[in-house]
């Protein structure tokens, strides 16, 4: 079994929303994925966080230009009712 990844991209600004939202749709042809969600915080309405969970490494993604982002591995978790993996 591959250890899992969890990847962020991160965009600000007005346009990240879409932008973000877009490159959110095309994720579901990559293999390997397991889930991702766009994320926005109240407190930081021009700062937008995509979070993608993959099986495996993550692959190469078409970053968008000016966009940051990080992969990382995840080395324990916290399941649904408090089981730790």
């Amino acid at each position: 079994m591959h250890p899992k990844h969890i990847h962020y991209l991160e965009g600000r600004g007005e346009q990240a929303e879409g932008l973000l939202l877009a490159f959110l749709q095309r994720l579901g042809s990559e293999p390997g994925l397991l889930g991702a969600y766009l994320l926005a915080a109240p407190t930081q309405p021009d700062v937008w966080l995509l979070e993608s969970h993959w099986e495996g490494e993550v692959p190469v993604l078409d970053i968008p230009q000016g966009y940051q982002h990080w992969s990382f591995e995840v080395r324990a978790a916290l399941g649904e009712g408090g089981q730790a993996t």
